[in-house]
């Protein structure tokens, strides 16, 4: 999608029809990063992986850091939002890399 420029903007009603579009957008990518770590959760305990591999949340975050840099984004806000996505989504991973443990049924 293309995107005005906010200087484009005179009105606060339309400059907040595009944050809302910019909002959507940023979700359909979220939700298509949290479909790759549900994969990873799949992936990762064949391959005896933790959901937490402190190296490369901080590989993570180096490169959010940098990108953000690049784009004019405050890093440092930048660098505090993946942590927290981060941490929710290591989260989400231990709680379906148990799941599939705890519905083995009964044992007899």
């Amino acid at each position: 999608m293309t995107y005005k420029s906010p200087q484009d903007f005179d009105t606060m009603a339309d400059l907040r029809v595009q944050i809302d579009e910019i909002d959507r957008a940023l979700i359909r990518l979220l939700a298509l990063r949290q479909k790759h770590i549900d994969r990873a959760a799949q992936i990762k305990p064949a391959a005896g992986l933790p959901a937490r591999i402190e190296a490369r949340v901080e590989d993570v975050v180096a490169k959010v850091r940098a990108a953000a840099e690049a784009e004019g984004f405050e890093p440092a806000t930048a660098a505090a939002m993946w942590r927290l996505m981060i941490d929710n989504m290591i989260a989400r991973e231990e709680r379906a890399m148990i799941a599939p443990q705890t519905h083995q049924g009964p044992k007899t």
